[in-house]
């Protein structure tokens, strides 16, 4: 019967052991000293934390105090007369300049102030392979701008743009008028058309002035240029009247230069390789008609004034000098060999009968004429001529 209250009582000690719950020995917490820093701050001087947010405001304050200084610390402006920010779309027949820069331009550009530097620009050049784009290419590299050309070399070649190839400033893509002009509209970037004096037709005006709407033949053999040029013109300011997109229009004249193609139909290539090649000339018709001439660096200073200047235009970009072709003939002979001959043939259907700039509106506007005279230009792009004839001919041989 012990044995059993025994046993029992053992067993209800077990059963206390498992019902009680054993609970940690009470330890209250230690009470913070009434002097003690907050939390957060605290935390701030706990392994230097301070320090390196005082080291953080100290540069940021730095760079936004010396960002508007380093932004006019640029290139400085070595050639004043290169655009501020440009796009061209010129081929053989020079077209389109259409621009797009990371800053736009709104409003009448004031004169930068001596010795401060100017604000780099990206620029979209159209047609940049082209006779006239190269050109242009090379001033806006060589002044510190970012360049990005667009060109189908249909008539530009990679040769007038090759020596720019390692420049990191340098870039290509293709791309439409069209799409340039939507680009602009998106980015508000100022828009340049390079058209041409192909608007005016066989005109009855002479010289010709801005006002005149031309004599073109819609459907004659040159109909597709011409008629091109013009709504290209139209495209343009619809997109400035109903967009309002910053556009500039320039109707250029007959432009030559290094780095025209040597077999592109125009009459100064055509003479110039013809008489270094001592072929006869090829003069269409009876060699009465007029044109105009100017030097290449001529036009480029043109849209300059004309992209950094607050007037929409069109403007005349040519010039004014008038020669007939046979007096073309004869500078040409005078330059490259005396003895060149001349072979008539019959001429082209529309060939204008007269061309000839009235640039009084960009005189007085854009504060431009060209400098360059036919017997100065000539020379140098018959140089640039014969050592590409040379090279061809060379090549042939071997």
């Amino acid at each position: 019967m012990k044995q059993l209250h025994k046993q029992s009582s053992i067993n209800h000690r077990r059963d206390e052991e498992i019902l009680i719950p054993q609970t940690p020995p009470y330890s209250p917490k230690s009470l913070k000293h009434p002097r003690s820093l907050p939390r957060s701050i605290n935390y701030l001087f706990k392994e230097q934390r301070l320090l390196f947010i005082f080291i953080g405001i100290l540069i940021g304050s730095t760079f936004f105090i010396l960002q508007p200084t380093l932004s006019r610390l640029g290139p400085t402006e070595t050639h004043p007369s290169i655009p501020k920010s440009f796009s061209n779309n010129v081929v053989s027949h020079t077209q389109e300049f259409s621009v797009s820069n990371q800053n736009p331009i709104h409003g009448k550009m004031g004169r930068v102030p001596v010795g401060i530097g100017r604000r780099r620009m990206r620029i979209v050049v159209t047609g940049g392979a082209g006779f006239v784009g190269s050109h242009l290419v090379d001033k806006l590299i060589g002044r510190g701008d970012e360049v990005i050309v667009i060109d189908n070399f249909f008539t530009g070649r990679k040769e007038n743009v090759v020596h720019l190839f390692g420049n990191p400033s340098y870039k290509t893509n293709v791309m439409g008028t069209l799409n340039m002009l939507g680009l602009a509209k998106r980015v508000g970037a100022r828009f340049l058309l390079t058209s041409t004096s192909e608007v005016y037709g066989d005109p009855l005006q002479h010289p010709q002035k801005e006002t005149y709407w031309g004599n073109v033949n819609p459907i004659g053999e040159r109909s597709c240029y011409d008629e091109g040029k013009r709504t290209a013109e139209t495209l343009t300011m619809d997109y400035h009247r109903g967009d309002g997109v910053e556009v500039r229009i320039a109707r250029i004249f007959n432009t030559y230069g290094p780095r025209m193609c040597l077999d592109d139909g125009r009459v100064v290539s055509n003479f110039v390789a013809q008489a270094i090649r001592k072929q006869p000339m090829t003069v269409y018709g009876d060699g009465k008609q007029t044109r105009s001439f100017q030097y290449v660096s001529d036009l480029v200073d043109g849209l300059v004034a004309l992209m950094e200047g607050e007037h929409i235009g069109p403007f005349n970009l040519g010039n004014p000098g008038e020669f007939t072709m046979l007096e073309l003939a004869e500078v040409v002979k005078d330059t490259i060999d005396p003895s060149a001959t001349i072979e008539y043939k019959p001429n082209t259907a529309d060939d204008p009968h007269m061309r000839k700039p009235d640039i009084s509106k960009a005189k007085e506007l854009l504060n431009w004429e060209p400098k360059i005279p036919l017997r100065e230009g000539l020379p140098l792009m018959v140089n640039d001529f014969r050592n590409r004839i040379l090279n061809e001919d060379e090549g042939k041989g071997a």
